[in-house]
């Protein structure tokens, strides 16, 4: 049997690892607890920045090779107050199948604020943007690209954001729209990004606490799998410190023939 497909029961009541403690949704207990053959967490440690970098580069390598080029090392967002680098990792044999990286406006503007000013409803509001998306080929890249949007939408639940932001090129701006992302400016309109090299991108958001709501009012076929069943091997949960300045900076080093820091 396929590893996605075994299924352990959850009695009834049981939480969704607790994500939707404090909202005001429509909460109904998780039907189901599945085991992944990969794993997602924060990127902690040399090791698993490595990877997501990897990850990263070649992910970008095989649509924008010119953007690719500056991805081969951490960027300096990745150690960020407020930034967690999340990695999927397989259980077979360690490799990177997925990374994303989330920023949160708690402690500086998000990326996205560089070429753009957010309209007045997303003012004031606590914010996560997503960046730096990168999925292995194949049918496996997509199943970890579906989990990597769940951990990204349980790590806005667990750290209480009230509206995810994203900047999404053509065609991933359609998979955004079908988990009811809804257009920040003008419907459908792309806006060139100067962070992102000038790249035209569809402005995005969706509002964390009415998510379930609307989930269930619109028959989302993706419901069940993010909110009513739990998958242990993901885990955001910020339990310690991120990758620090020092260890990017070393990672960086070694690719590139630098000095290493202590």
């Amino acid at each position: 049997m396929d590893a996605l497909d075994s299924v352990e029961s959850v009695a009834p009541g049981d939480h969704l690892a607790g994500i939707f403690e404090g909202f005001a949704t429509q909460y109904v207990a998780p039907i189901a607890t599945r085991r992944l053959p990969f794993t997602i967490g924060i990127a902690r440690g040399d090791e698993q920045l490595r990877k997501a970098v990897s990850m990263r580069h070649r992910a970008y390598a095989r649509h924008l090779p010119a953007l690719a080029e500056l991805l081969k090392v951490p960027e300096p967002y990745d150690d960020d107050p407020g930034t967690v680098v999340l990695i999927a990792e397989s259980k077979l044999d360690g490799a990177p199948l997925g990374t994303m990286r989330i920023q949160t406006n708690r402690y500086r503007p998000l990326a996205i604020e560089q070429s753009v000013e957010l309209p007045g409803w997303l003012q004031d509001r606590s914010l996560a943007e997503a960046t730096r998306l990168g999925i292995a080929e194949g049918r496996a890249g997509h199943m970890v690209k579906t989990m990597l949007f769940k951990a990204f939408f349980q790590y806005c639940v667990d750290v209480r954001v009230d509206w995810a932001v994203i900047g999404a090129r053509a065609p991933l701006d359609r998979q955004y729209a079908a988990l009811l992302f809804q257009d920040v400016f003008a419907k459908g309109a792309f806006v060139p990004l100067r962070h992102a090299g000038n790249i035209p991108h569809r402005v995005m958001a969706f509002e964390i606490e009415t998510a379930e709501a609307r989930w269930i009012a619109g028959r989302h076929p993706l419901y069940d799998l993010f909110c009513r069943t739990r998958h242990p091997d993901i885990d955001v949960r910020q339990n310690g410190l991120g990758v620090s300045a020092v260890a990017r900076r070393n990672i960086r080093a070694s690719l590139t023939g630098d000095k290493a820091t202590g």
